[in-house]
């Protein structure tokens, strides 16, 4: 069954349109990968599933529901976005930038629940609870991030170039942590330039070139597409 239906989407960013009639669903359950390069329209796809860019024409339906034109509703509906470069408050911290991903929440126990079960996902932020956002190390900002955008329990979640920046090692947490989430019940929408490690950790991918859809289908054949390995995996 589909959570995420998008159809014939066009954006355009004064007369340049960024976006072509692109197609994209997501099933329960899955995580979808979105490569392509530096713009394509990959992190504007996300911005106009969340609402944050409008659309000229096409349809955007979660569970059934048209969100396009419809109020900005989308973290109430169940959709959150994890947004390329943190876009952390860093004078603020680790738990104040945790629980601003729960502002539209008034349940204190609610909070409390839902903070206690990210600490146990991610452990090393319970540690540094108190400490500002900037004086953590990239890939903690990056981890406090993510732990943000799940406070709203998401359904969907999209991920905007969760490793970029980001050494070896937390590249390769990043990545379980996908697998956790999404283990855990939610769907992920992955932007990632990384496309090898995005495709080994997804069910379906897209591929979009100019604004547009190019390529799509399950990852295990993107990955040997000849077409991606050539641009993207360096084959």
């Amino acid at each position: 069954m589909s959570l995420l239906e998008v159809h014939d989407l066009d954006v355009a960013y004064d007369s340049v349109m960024a976006l072509r009639r692109v197609s994209l669903s997501v099933k329960t359950g899955e995580v979808v990968t979105v490569l392509g390069a530096n713009g394509a329209g990959k992190s504007t796809l996300l911005k106009a599933i969340i609402g944050l860019v409008p659309a000229q024409r096409g349809w955007i339906v979660f569970d059934g529901a048209e969100l396009r034109g419809g109020p900005p509703d989308r973290l109430q509906r169940g959709i959150t976005l994890c947004p390329e470069g943190r876009r952390l408050f860093p004078d603020m911290t680790v738990m104040e930038n945790i629980r601003m991903g729960a502002y539209a929440s008034r349940d204190r126990a609610s909070f409390k629940d839902r903070f206690e079960q990210l600490n146990k996902m991610f452990p090393k932020l319970a540690d540094r609870a108190g400490q500002t956002a900037s004086s953590l190390s990239g890939g903690e900002q990056q981890m406090v991030a993510i732990a943000r955008a799940l406070m709203s329990r998401p359904r969907l979640l999209l991920l905007d170039e969760p490793t970029l920046g980001l050494a070896p090692k937390m590249i390769h947490e990043v990545a379980r942590l996908v697998k956790l989430i999404n283990a855990e019940g939610t769907a992920v929408v992955l932007v990632e330039q990384n496309a090898r490690l995005a495709l080994r950790i997804s069910d379906r991918g897209y591929v979009l070139e100019n604004g547009e859809v190019s390529l799509e289908g399950p990852s295990s054949e993107l990955l040997g597409d000849e077409h991606v390995q050539r641009i993207y995996l360096g084959g």
